[in-house]
């Protein structure tokens, strides 16, 4: 049985060139009979791009020149069908566009686009509902008119020749795949022996998702639209009545996600639901394939929230406009995870530089269903830079609390005492507009305000010669600002875990609440306070002030051992004065001038 490798790797050691590398030479020494295609996943697609135009091609150059391979590496990105174009739903949906007046300039350009690429995402412009329009269906017939010309089957031939060496999906991808072969059905990737997984923090937050079930009250409605246009509207009314009559159980005063709590109500709503799928899916009402897919495929979903089943934790999430979803989550994705992926035999390696938590897999072992595995080993490989001298961790001797205009306060002091290249990381987007709002006429520096999904202002932010960047939500983690382009990271709060449904149904496992936090809450925590200092230094000359101004993580503060423990090992002072010596000495005199 191959071993596994779980790999806690610092920030700078270069563990993308140092699994390439392994992996390719895994390859030209296997052993025989063994396949020879090695599979690397990811979370972001960031990191895939980048896998497969600058770390590949350079490596293959290298590895090329010494003799070491033969021929340049030939890599493809594998994702789900929804991701390329339908060349028959291309056509009719160009056509479509082509006199309308309703659809944007910039709608109608994008979609001639596709006619040379049948990758979706290497088109910009492409709207939401047009990718719906011209994405490979999910019930793709095998006898479709264009199957000897289509773009897609003969990318998926390409994908699976034997001139590939290396597939890059990510996580749900990978997932899927596994779930595919343990169900005996056709697996989505080419056979592999080696599988690498980088980013695998991110892991079980993937097969969360994937051995889950969700439904938007928005999917039914579109069903409803589309036996509407498959002419039922008899069974299309029936069911939207009854889509009324859930919508209508599901809402309350909050609109947080909470749990699914079965009442007589939603259960006579949901089952009233899953009866008028049924209905609309008799073999008289002579559907198209999709659409009898997606009333039974819904129909098997929506019968998860009919019972109180153990095996589910359920609740109803709401998104910007108070729209209900309902969500199940299995409580057993662990074992799930163990059964289709490790238990294959297949060699692994997991990495990411946030694997572990004050310096313990046990958290990670848990939640990748690794806790019995003998074979699986754990290494920790810290950063190479430099901490002790070109960082300075500062956690102030009388924290300013909660309070907005404390925190003001003190981030302008800090502010002024480092002049600025400041990232000002909060975990509430309600208290970063507050501390925003006092900040902005009281430093001598641009602020600029990153909001959920805006990137620009990170980009902004990056070429600008010097400012202040306050971010939250996912800034936490995946951005680079190399070449000391941060000397000031301030980190607000500290990063617990925001309770959720499945937060809840967790704690319910554990005896007591301290041990519950001790083994859930505090582990999360250490890990999302890892990836903002990963913020910090991201080159071997960088220099950085890391100030923590929760007053948790202060001397004597609860959280204190586990906040050094998570904390890479350098200077520690509360003396504001300590920080501009260490500014003063570190830095450039051009670095004053910005």
């Amino acid at each position: 049985m191959g071993r596994i490798a779980l790999c806690d790797a610092g920030v700078g050691i270069g563990k993308t060139h140092a699994y390439l590398v392994a992996g390719l030479l895994w390859q030209k020494y296997k052993p025989r009979g063994y396949p020879r295609t090695l599979t690397v996943s990811t979370s972001s697609v960031a990191l895939q791009n980048a896998i497969i135009r600058e770390y590949l091609p350079t490596l293959s150059q290298i590895l090329v020149m010494d003799g070491l391979l033969a021929k340049p590496i030939h890599a493809v990105i594998r994702k789900g069908r929804e991701r390329y174009v339908c060349d028959v739903r291309l056509a009719i949906r160009q056509a479509a566009v082509k006199d309308s007046k309703k659809v944007s300039s910039t709608r109608k350009a994008a979609l001639p686009l596709l006619d040379k690429h049948v990758d979706m995402d290497e088109i910009e412009g492409l709207s939401d509902y047009d990718r719906a329009q011209v994405c490979v269906p999910a019930d793709c017939p095998r006898d479709c008119i264009r199957q000897h010309v289509c773009r897609y089957r003969d990318f998926l031939k390409m994908a699976k020749s034997e001139e590939v060496t290396i597939q890059i999906c990510n996580h749900n991808f990978l997932i899927a795949d596994a779930i595919h072969r343990q169900q005996e059905s056709r697996p989505l990737l080419k056979d592999y022996r080696i599988l690498i997984v980088d980013e695998a923090h991110k892991l079980p937050e993937a097969a969360r998702q994937m051995y889950g079930k969700s439904i938007a009250l928005s999917e039914l409605d579109a069903l409803c639209t589309s036996l509407e246009r498959e002419h039922c509207r008899r069974m299309a009314r029936r069911l939207c009545t009854a889509i009324s009559a859930l919508a209508e159980s599901l809402q309350e005063k909050s609109t947080e996600d909470r749990l699914f709590i079965l009442t007589p109500a939603r259960q006579a709503a949901v089952q009233a639901v899953i009866f008028a799928l049924c209905q609309a899916t008799h073999p008289a009402n002579s559907l198209s394939r999709s659409t009898v897919y997606g009333l039974e495929s819904t129909a098997e979903s929506l019968a998860l929230f009919s019972n109180s089943d153990g095996k589910w934790t359920r609740y109803i999430h709401y998104d910007t406009d108070d729209a209900p979803a309902l969500h199940a989550i299995s409580n057993t994705t662990a074992t799930q995870l163990s059964r289709d992926l490790w238990r294959t035999g297949r060699p692994a390696i997991l990495t990411s530089g946030t694997l572990s938590a004050g310096g313990s897999f046990v958290r990670t072992r848990q939640q990748l269903g690794l806790e019995r595995f003998a074979r699986c080993k754990e290494f920790t490989v810290p950063s190479p830079f430099d901490y002790e001298r070109n960082c300075l961790a500062y956690i102030p001797a009388e924290p300013p609390g909660k309070d907005a205009s404390a925190l003001a306060e003190m981030l302008q002091t800090l502010i002024c005492a480092t002049r600025v290249h400041a990232l000002i990381l909060f975990t509430s987007y309600t208290l970063m507009s507050e501390v925003c709002r006092r900040l902005k006429n009281c430093v001598p520096f641009p602020l600029i305000e990153a909001w959920r999904g805006n990137q620009q202002t990170v980009c902004q932010f990056k070429e600008m010669r010097n400012a202040v960047l306050c971010a939250a939500g996912s800034c936490w983690e995946g951005l680079d600002f190399p070449g000391d382009m941060v000397s000031l990271l301030a980190i607000v709060r500290l990063p617990f875990p925001t309770p959720t449904p499945v937060h809840e149904a967790e704690r319910e496992r554990y005896r007591s609440l301290r041990e519950y936090i001790r083994a859930v809450v505090v582990p999360e925590m250490q890990t999302k306070l890892r990836q903002g200092v990963g913020r910090a230094i991201r080159t071997e000359t960088d220099t950085c002030v890391i100030a923590i101004l929760d007053g948790r993580a202060a001397p004597g503060g609860r959280y204190h051992e586990d906040v050094r423990r998570a904390l890479p090992s350098c200077p520690f002072t509360n003396n504001i004065q300590d920080v501009e010596r260490f500014i003063q000495t570190r830095k450039s005199p051009e670095y004053f001038l910005l």
